[in-house]
């Protein structure tokens, strides 16, 4: 009897033993599956950030083969699409995104930015009015902006500007594209006060010091803005002048500034020494 009871209690020490090793395993798998999902949503959020745009539409193409049904790894080759410089390409993968039941106001606004890349701007404009007003980004009011200038609703594209500046720690850009649209409109003392905000924010944008100087050659102020530049940037500024002068009829304005802009630049300034050349040579003849 004493055997019996001994061996019922092996057979019910390993059957718990078993059950023990059992529940052990399963808590594992799932413990090293719910580590995976975050290794994959960390590499993910570097693919999209810090790697470059290329690798990361490799690794997002693979990813969405593997697993089709993740709107999650579309919406990361979308975007990743867009950072290559492949807007149209990521057009129907955004396409996929936005018909799904997971779609989000972040995606309405990255599917309208790669339409607005593609030059789909009607498209743009119907997916951006999908999006409810309480939804306020830097992001849908700069492309809310700038599908208004595209219409030439000049009162809304102000709105939309001054409350995406109003929206971020970073406006340099988004006051270079108001002031561009100032430009447009030939408000050119509203365009030069733009740029010059951008400049002031961002010392390295040279797109806004050169539209500046287009801004004050509009007004026929041929003089350099007060702006930290280098010798270079100076010597590209004087020539952006000298063209702008000589667009208006000052030629002889123009051809000073020429003059300045070969002598300021380090190096030989080949674009403004053919200007300049071809300026003395009309005359000539």
């Amino acid at each position: 009897m004493r055997n019996i009871v001994a061996g019922m209690l092996c057979v019910t020490g390993a059957m718990v033993l078993a059950a023990c090793e059992k529940s052990t395993e399963a808590e594992v798998e799932r413990a090293i599956e719910g580590v995976n999902v975050i290794d994959e949503t960390n590499l993910n959020d570097i693919m999209l950030t810090v790697g470059d745009p290329n690798e990361a539409v490799n690794y997002f193409t693979r990813a969405t083969k593997e697993k089709p049904e993740r709107i999650d790894l579309k919406r990361g080759l979308a975007k990743s699409l867009v950072r290559a410089k492949r807007p149209e390409s990521a057009l129907p993968v955004w396409r996929e995104v936005v018909a799904s039941d997971e779609v989000t106001d972040d995606d309405r606004v990255g599917f309208a930015d790669a339409l607005i890349r593609s030059g789909r701007w009607d498209e743009a404009k119907s997916e951006l009015d999908k999006i409810p007003p309480t939804y306020e980004t830097f992001q849908r009011y700069r492309l809310e902006a700038m599908v208004a200038d595209s219409n030439k609703d000049w009162e809304r594209a102000d709105s939309f500007y001054e409350t995406a500046v109003g929206l971020t720690t970073t406006p340099a850009n988004v006051l270079n594209n108001w002031g561009y649209s100032k430009l447009i409109r030939k408000d050119y003392e509203g365009a030069e006060r733009l740029f010059l905000e951008a400049v002031r924010n961002d010392r390295k944008l040279f797109t806004a010091k050169n539209n500046l100087v287009l801004a004050r050659g509009a007004q026929r102020n041929y003089t350099l803005p007060v702006v930290q530049m280098t010798q270079i940037e100076r010597a590209q500024l004087l020539h952006t002048l000298a063209l702008s002068a000589i667009k208006q009829g000052d030629v002889a304005t123009g051809r000073a500034l020429l003059r300045d802009a070969v002598d300021t630049h380090p190096q030989h300034f080949e674009a403004a020494a053919r200007s300049l050349n071809a300026l003395e040579e009309n005359v000539v003849n």
